[in-house]
């Protein structure tokens, strides 16, 4: 038993306040009296026991911050500890949730059903035939389509960073959006 720790503090109430003004051993007797219930209470809640330590450590994490403006309404903290589990539980299985729509969702996105070689030799010949395209331009449309079509410049922004007008860059940005239709139109 710490110094700041009175005898005789055996109770909830007690272990309450001396938890709340920083004494870790009222706190750990307080935690080792109901780690496994809330436990338990997480299990059943999340229903896998790694997520339910992960909660029942939350828990904990809560109640010692909280503490200090605990005022205890009953004998026993449980209720109280219950309580901040079922909403750690809650927030778990919320962004379990989300992880797994977001994961769902890459996947889907970025790994087709089945692999199209011949689409993939197009798309190839289509990505050859228009890099041959951008290589045959002008320095200066070069530029305007790396900055605008590649990096996502406004018409402005990329006519300050060239030092040409406004519409030099819109000009011949709608000129090589052109050729490149054609390119693409002549490879598919």
């Amino acid at each position: 038993m710490a110094d700041d720790d009175p005898p005789g503090a055996t109770g909830d109430a007690e272990l309450v306040v001396l938890a709340a003004g920083g004494s870790e051993h009222a706190f750990r007797t307080l935690y080792r009296a109901y780690v496994r219930p809330v436990y338990w209470m997480a299990h059943g809640l999340v229903g896998n026991p790694a997520d339910a330590e992960e909660v029942t450590q939350e828990t904990f994490l809560v109640a010692w911050r909280k503490l200090p403006g605990l005022d205890l309404a009953g004998d026993s903290l449980l209720p109280w500890l219950a309580t901040i589990c079922r909403y750690q539980s809650a927030n778990r299985i919320r962004r379990q949730r989300r992880d797994r729509e977001h994961t769902t969702a890459g996947v889907d996105e970025t790994i087709p059903a089945t692999v199209d070689v011949e689409q993939q030799v197009i798309d190839e010949r289509l990505a050859e035939a228009i890099l041959q395209e951008v290589a045959g331009l002008g320095d200066l449309d070069r530029a305007i389509f790396r900055l605008c079509a590649t990096e996502g410049y406004a018409y402005q922004a990329a006519a300050d960073e060239l030092g040409v007008a406004h519409g030099v860059v819109r000009n011949r940005l709608s000129r090589i959006r052109t050729r490149l239709r054609t390119v693409v139109k002549e490879s598919t």
